[in-house]
């Protein structure tokens, strides 16, 4: 099990199995947890057998609920045996009892004091620049939660290992392999549940495939569960999640709503913006003020003004606990005011990718991807398309809807978007995330992150920069992605090519001014801190932001209303592409991510749950459906690389929903679009 593995294909001798219960009900007090009796090797675990802390390390999410319960699905105790039909049967038997409380689902059912995070900002003279506006454009926009949908569901598996007996101590450590994008973050948790120095916790990551955040935090509350009960049965615990139960209770991309106002003077130009965000992050409010904020960036990175007033906030509510996706939230944003520039365009009447080019930022970008889809061509004639169904409807209002008659309505639609590479704020752990390499007496290298346990071929990428920078064979260097190495943070928002790829560049740069006066073996860790100013709205001009242009063509069938997508253009820069197939390749499956969010997937929270059967039709794009996705990038060969792989989440589904509202001449504010919404839309 040292190789990354799933976790779903771990099973070691004297095993128990571990099950779930969970809370009924969204709000209230929990009483007690009722179970049948057991056998010896049943056992039932809940908060009062905690030894350690009982809550998720840098979060006040417990690990077992004890009085408060605060969503549906929340876990009140695990339950182990041996025979897991029969665990199964005596998990029935259980019963949660409690004290219901009226929940609060959406923020506007909240009251005042619920918000986990708050930012305001205010900048300028907003007030005068709308009093003295030749017009405003005002709106609001909705974004729908989204689930990762990973290769396998959530799990675990801990057991007791004697093998490194620890000085004046007990000897066992305890080891939890699990797929998760933060091992330190697992051991940490852990090592606090279970009252534990961290050296006794040894986590071996496993594989986390297309993972879009979802296995940055969640997998930490799954290992001290299953470490739990592996350290109280002293045997070996499996925990892995249904794939129902992991669609119901796992952190989604958070839904939020924003409103967007803009000052505009005759000439169409910007004097003032009004933005209010609010957020629904669900119980707990896990990264609210990283997410909130991020969400915010994505307002206000592009299109600049001189006038601003921003209130942002980020609410406690009684769904599960929402997470980041690709992103971090901005996404949401982008979403919003790409939507509202493109409505600005409509309402002067002028071409969103040529209004977006005299007042955004990377123009150069727009000029790209305008010549690879041939927009401007296809533009003009959708628009002249779309006049001419208001036309005909103006004239003849008797013969019934466009929709009834049999020409397919065609769109096409442009969005900007950009990425960070890091996190704005940090935690507990400083911050502070580290690589080393040591260049051995044989003339091997070995580079030490933890970040390489399960991320695919970046190591092939750090091997590159090496071999380039130190002349060494690529076959004299390896790779360890050991936790007994440098903690290096989480793998998330590109960190591994954007922050730990600049490092190992560090790195092999000190090492070749060393070796010619030290011996050998040289080692040389660099370490990357969180910037000393970490203001927020400073804090892209620190990193270096990815930005790409999307452009989306659709075709809707008059019969079903059903989008088609004709094809998907990005323009990317994201500095210097190391390795342009797999940055392609990267881009290409968060692209279809984006669609499916955009479009396809159909799930919400009702009465703080997700109801069965959207479970059962759950819907993501197949490999047949995905549509033509051509990609190209701005030469930055002297650039840093930057990150990439969020990119087509900040601009696609913007660009997506522009197309479809110029093939149903309505203005679509919210994602996803329902088939029906646009039937509807385009009937009325």
């Amino acid at each position: 099990m040292k190789e990354p593995c799933f976790v779903t294909d771990i099973y070691l001798p004297q095993m128990s199995y571990a099950l779930t219960i969970r809370s009924p009900i969204a709000k209230g007090i929990l009483d007690s947890v009722d179970c049948p009796r057991l056998p010896g090797a049943y056992t039932l675990i809940t908060a009062k057998d905690i030894p350690g802390k009982n809550f998720l390390e840098d979060t006040t999410l417990p690990i077992l609920a004890h009085e408060e319960l605060s969503y549906i699905g929340e876990p009140v105790a695990i339950l182990l045996g041996p025979d897991k039909n029969m665990l199964e049967d005596y998990s029935r038997h259980c019963r949660v009892i409690v004290k219901e409380e009226a929940p609060v689902f959406s923020p506007g059912e909240a009251e005042a004091g619920s918000a986990a995070a708050q930012r305001d900002i205010l900048v300028g003279d907003p007030e005068t620049a709308f009093a003295q506006a030749a017009s405003v454009v005002r709106e609001t926009y909705a974004t729908g939660i989204q689930e990762h949908w990973y290769a396998e569901p959530s799990g675990a598996v801990a057991w007791l290992d004697d093998a490194n007996p620890q000085p004046n101590g007990p000897a066992n450590t305890v080891m939890v392999a699990a797929a998760t994008q933060w091992p330190f973050h697992v051991r940490r948790s852990v090592a606090q549940v279970l009252g534990l120095p961290a050296a006794r916790v040894q986590v071996q990551p496993g594989i986390t495939g297309l993972h879009l955040d979802g296995k940055l935090w969640y997998p930490s509350l799954i290992a001290c569960h299953a470490a739990l009960g592996a350290w109280i049965a002293q045997r070996p615990v499996r925990l892995v999640l249904t794939r129902r139960e992991d669609f119901s209770f796992s952190p989604k991309r958070c839904g939020t709503e924003i409103s967007v106002a803009h000052a505009l003077n005759e000439k169409g130009d910007i004097t003032g913006v009004e933005i209010k965000t609010t957020v629904n992050l669900g119980a707990y409010a896990v990264n609210a003020q990283e997410i909130l904020d991020h969400v915010n960036l994505g307002n206000l990175m592009v299109y600049k003004a001189k006038n601003i007033r921003l209130s942002g906030s980020a609410v406690k509510t009684n769904i599960p606990p929402q997470g980041p996706f690709a992103g971090f939230g901005l996404a949401q944003g982008f979403f919003a005011m790409e939507r509202q520039v493109s409505r600005i365009a409509d309402t002067l009447k002028q071409d969103p990718a040529q209004w977006r080019f005299e007042n955004g930022v990377k123009g150069e970008l727009i000029t790209m991807v305008v010549g690879m889809s041939d927009y401007r061509r296809k533009w003009a004639a959708y628009e002249l398309l779309r006049q001419s169904r208001g036309i005909h409807l103006a004239q003849e209002p008797m013969s019934g809807s466009w929709g009834e008659r049999s020409e397919n309505l065609r769109g096409i639609g442009i969005a900007l978007g950009g990425q960070g590479n890091g996190f704005l704020y940090h935690g507990a752990d400083k911050g502070a995330y580290s690589i080393e390499l040591i260049l051995e007496k044989d003339g091997t290298l070995e580079i030490k992150s933890s970040m390489a346990g399960s991320s695919g071929d970046y190591g092939n990428v750090w091997a590159g920069i090496a071999s380039a920078i130190l002349g060494i064979d690529r076959k004299m260097i390896r790779i360890n992605g050991s936790i007994d190495g440098p903690d290096s943070g989480p793998q998330t928002m590109s960190r591994n090519v954007a922050v730990i790829s600049r490092m190992v560049e560090q790195a092999c740069a000190a090492i070749s001014k060393k070796r010619s006066h030290d011996p050998l073996p040289i080692s040389v860790r660099k370490t990357a801190r969180p910037p000393k100013d970490t203001a927020w709205d400073e804090y892209y001009k620190i990193t270096r932001t990815g930005w790409a242009s999307a452009i989306v063509e659709v075709e809707i069938d008059p019969v079903d209303y059903l989008p088609r997508i004709r094809g998907v253009w990005l323009s990317v820069d994201g500095g210097k592409i190391t390795s342009p197939e797999r940055a392609r390749k990267s881009l290409r499956d968060s692209a279809v991510q984006a669609l499916g969010w955009a479009y396809r997937e159909q799930i919400s929270y009702v009465n703080g749950a997700i109801p069965a059967e959207q479970f059962d039709n759950f819907d993501i794009p197949g490999p047949a459906e995905i549509p033509p996705i051509a990609i190209d990038f701005i030469e930055n060969k002297r650039d840093e690389p930057r990150g990439i792989g969020d990119l087509p989440f900040a601009c696609i589904p913007a660009a997506y929903a522009q197309a479809v509202s110029q093939a149903a001449d309505y203005f679509f504010r919210s994602i996803p679009l329902t088939a029906r919404e646009i039937w509807e839309r385009t009937t009325s």
